[in-house]
């Protein structure tokens, strides 16, 4: 296999340690910050469906109610 080599490296790849976290970055706590205030609408637990077709039908069913509710809210009171 021809490959050409590596003419010039930039910057250096800095590993952690095995098992230590670092800190999350500032892009990191934003993210987390803008997912906690978002809604699913789907219940907490386990499901068990017969088929695909009512695991289907279940995420649609909530994915409308959500749909619908975040319509409500755009409206404002009383639209």
């Amino acid at each position: 296999m021809d490959q050409q080599p590596i003419r010039r490296v930039i910057g250096r790849r800095q590993e952690r340690p095995v098992g230590k976290l670092g800190a999350p970055t500032p892009a990191a706590q934003r993210w987390s910050e803008t997912m906690a205030v978002r809604e699913t609408r789907v219940p907490k637990g386990i499901f068990r469906y017969a088929t695909m077709e009512e695991a289907n039908a279940d995420w649609e069913r909530w994915h409308a109610e959500l749909v619908a509710e975040m319509a409500r809210k755009r409206r404002g009171p009383g639209e």
